[in-house]
């Protein structure tokens, strides 16, 4: 059941509101999950992610579902699972025919590329060369690193990725104050695309932690090794809600200096939570506003 806790003074709630009615959630692309999505809105924002068992083609194939709806969509288009040239002209024709402009563009998760794209920025640059109906153009970035590469390497491959993106999504991380700083030290160093921040939805707490662990979020995995007795504790426990995460990031979201343009919701699949979660903090929201 939600439990509100909308107090702070400190932060424009109308920001906050517009940003979380707006974010995308993420889902993947397994059985069922079509169905799972019909508590959304009819416009809301849903981000179809590249499974690395099922390949591409499982996320091309809902999101042409999908485009029957009326949803704003954002298919990941994973490098390594792309062929070649030809594969991603194909890719991006069928995502145009049924309407989609935006994409995401991450590396992918696959461990050997299916063809001649390893990293984001050769197939960036590829897609470059290629006339096609995109017009938004995402790509990731680790305010908390990453598990392989170093922080300078990411550093460098974000600045070159920007050229040929419109904006970057954070990897999910627990800490405004991490975000925050990690925004004013790439805008020092001439990182100039918009933000979306990368936020876990209302989910199990056992599927968020294994999944955290898995990708490599940095303080997550920290806790965990430095807190073992804690976190099976908190294992214990039914289910995570980004409450009190959103309410440390609001004030930061109208701040120019961090460019922050949107929220994106991990969902994991929880749809049904995630969004229940989302009506009841906008309802407490809209009850501050009036008061």
């Amino acid at each position: 059941m939600y439990a509100p806790r909308v107090h702070r003074p400190d932060f424009n709630p109308e920001t906050l509101s517009g940003m979380l009615e707006a974010a995308f959630v993420e889902v993947m692309p397994i059985r069922d999950v079509e169905n799972r999505l019909d508590v959304l809105p009819a416009d809301a924002g849903v981000t179809v992610t590249c499974s690395p068992s099922k390949g591409i083609e499982a996320t091309l194939s809902l999101v042409e579902h999908l485009s029957q709806h009326n949803f704003r969509l954002i298919p990941h288009v994973a490098a390594r699972q792309v062929v070649d040239s030809t594969h991603l002209q194909e890719i991006l024709s069928r995502l145009t025919e049924c309407g989609v402009n935006m994409i995401f563009v991450p590396g992918g998760d696959i461990e050997t590329p299916v063809g001649k794209f390893d990293s984001a920025l050769q197939l960036l640059q590829s897609m470059a060369d290629i006339k096609h109906g995109i017009d938004e153009i995402g790509i990731a970035a680790y305010p908390e690193g990453h598990p392989v590469l170093d922080d300078q390497t990411l550093m460098t491959a974000l600045r070159a990725k920007q050229e040929f993106a419109t904006y970057f999504v954070t990897q999910m991380c627990f800490s405004a104050e991490t975000l925050a700083s990690w925004l004013a030290r790439i805008r020092e160093q001439d990182v100039r695309l918009p933000a979306w921040i990368g936020l876990p939805g209302a989910v199990e707490r056992k599927k968020l932690f294994a999944d955290s662990l898995r990708i490599g979020v940095g303080e997550s995995a920290r806790f965990a090794k430095q807190q073992p007795k804690l976190v099976k504790k908190l294992l214990r426990a039914n289910a995570y809600q980004p409450d009190d995460l959103v309410l440390e990031l609001a004030p930061y979201l109208d701040d120019s200096r961090y460019n922050i343009a949107g929220l994106h919701l991990f969902s994991f699949n929880q749809v049904e939570a995630t969004q229940s979660w989302r009506t009841g903090f906008l309802d407490e929201l809209g009850q501050q506003r009036s008061r």
